[in-house]
């Protein structure tokens, strides 16, 4: 009977210890936020740039570890991302003002000031160790918040490597070096409990993941399913269409959720493309090759593919599904024309493994064809289209649920490059149709409040013949 009574005993304790111990992390967190609140714009500026570069200089060795830890991606293009990733982020920040007055609009009597939101929890995936905790760090430091990660338990070391060098840039101009902390023995039970602590949370990873930071009772900001859709029309340019995907698709291995999943192509161009494919890298694979490749990436039957797959090369994966390729194939094309669980190179694939579909008729039979394919996986989220025709670019951007629509680029593009205007991020939501609250992609803006000071101005003349004239000059009273 003594042995019954002491298991909720020694549970209980155990949630005392993971209450305490998230509690002395938030603890620091706030006293080392309390320190910067008062921040100029310029003493915010120097602290994101000093712990930009302790990243920056250093990425050589954290890239390394990273493919050593995680065993995803590839280190030439992990150096690249964090050189893409830091340098992009602090250019698309360097214009925006995070600390007291930072708009003003005298004819609307308006005055708004930016104050910190606090402390920031901040969810790490398994797949972006690397520059995803310097990209959600800096955004939250430059608005003069403090920040505690939840990295993966698989890549923790990665993750504690690229805090330390961020602390230690806090340290160089002056700053509290637990501005910036992680939980250092990660479990499901401390990242909930951090959940609840916090005071805003940015959730980037699986579902699962993003799902718990909306229950959590905490403001969260999360993204949704991958699996990003490209539409090649009869008018694109074909030779750049192959390139931009076949970058997009092999860089890292495809970690990024936006690397293409899917390429919807025009019937009058799609023997050119998947013959451009194929030069730029591609194994166009057979339907015996495509069998066994569904069969390994998908063993159990499950919606998302096994971990032995997730960013790996084509080589290893081929190998696994039992074929070889040649030396110099980077990834792999599977022909396909159905859509859904029983289509499952149709959802999101988490590997250098691409869909090839090929479509007939208009524009409209392409939407409809990339609306199917993200309701099966990915709505919300990002597709693309290389096209001359500006009437199907509009098309696409008004009737696909997506977030983004990238034009003749890669759609990595999508979070954000030196070629277009949006704003760096790793953390891409979805809107409503992905179960998000936004569809922007998350950034400096969304770590800080505003406070609005209104003054009177001039009245307005509101009167019923303005709001309702020309509805009773049509309907009658």
């Amino acid at each position: 009977m003594s042995a019954k009574l002491k298991a909720p005993d020694v549970a209980k304790q155990s949630e005392e210890a993971i209450r305490t111990e998230i509690s002395e992390l938030v603890a620091r967190a706030r006293k080392a936020q309390q320190a910067i609140e008062n921040y100029t714009q310029q003493q915010a500026d120097e602290l994101v740039t000093a712990i930009g570069w302790q990243v920056y200089k250093n990425r050589e060795d954290l890239a390394r570890m990273a493919v050593d830890e995680g065993r995803f991606g590839n280190y030439r293009d992990k150096i690249a991302k964090f050189e893409n990733r830091v340098m992009g982020t602090l250019f698309d920040m360097s214009g925006i003002r995070t600390c007291s007055v930072v708009e003003e609009d005298p004819a609307r009597g308006l005055v708004k000031i930016a104050k910190p939101v606090g402390v920031i929890a901040a969810l790490i995936p398994t797949t972006g160790p690397d520059a995803t905790p310097p990209v959600k760090a800096l955004g939250a430091l430059k608005a003069r918040n403090a920040i505690i990660l939840s990295p993966h338990p698989r890549t923790k070391v990665t993750t504690k490597a690229v805090v330390d060098v961020m602390r230690a840039g806090c340290v160089q101009v002056g700053a509290p070096a637990d501005l910036i902390q992680m939980i250092e023995q990660p479990s499901l039970a401390k990242t909930g409990e951090l959940l609840r602590q916090a005071d805003l949370v940015v959730a980037t990873g699986g579902a699962a993941m993003v799902k718990a930071a909306y229950s959590s009772g905490t403001p969260a900001y999360g993204v949704g399913v991958g699996n990003s859709v490209h539409v090649v029309d009869e008018t694109g340019d074909i030779d750049d269409a192959a390139q931009m995907i076949a970058k997009a698709k092999t860089f890292d291995y495809a970690t990024s959720c936006l690397a293409d999943n899917a390429v919807v192509v025009h019937a009058s161009t799609y023997d050119s493309l998947r013959n451009r494919l194929a030069a730029a890298g591609a194994h166009i694979c057979t339907p015996q090759e495509k069998a066994q490749l569904q069969k390994a990436m998908w063993p159990n039957g499950e919606h998302i593919p096994t971990p032995e797959v997730i960013a790996k090369s084509a080589a290893t994966i081929a190998a696994l599904a039992g074929f070889s390729i040649a030396d110099d194939r980077s990834f792999l094309v599977v022909e396909e024309d159905g859509v859904g669980e029983e289509h499952p190179f149709s959802g999101e694939k988490l590997s250098v493994v691409l869909a090839l579909y090929r479509y007939e008729g208009g524009i409209s039979n392409a939407i409809d064809l990339v609306n199917r394919i993200t309701s099966y996986q990915g709505q919300g989220h990002t597709c693309g289209i290389h096209s001359r025709s500006d009437a199907n670019v509009a098309a696409m951007a008004e009737r696909t649920k997506t977030a983004r629509v990238i034009v003749n680029q890669s759609l990595n593009e999508g979070a954000g490059s030196p070629r277009n205007g949006l704003p760096y991020t790793l953390s891409l939501s979805c809107g409503t149709w992905g179960g998000n609250v936004t569809t922007e992609n998350v950034n400096v803006r969304h770590f800080f409040n505003l406070t609005w000071v209104s003054r009177p101005i001039a009245p307005r003349s509101i009167t019923p013949e303005a709001i309702f004239g020309a509805h009773i000059q049509k309907y009658g009273r």
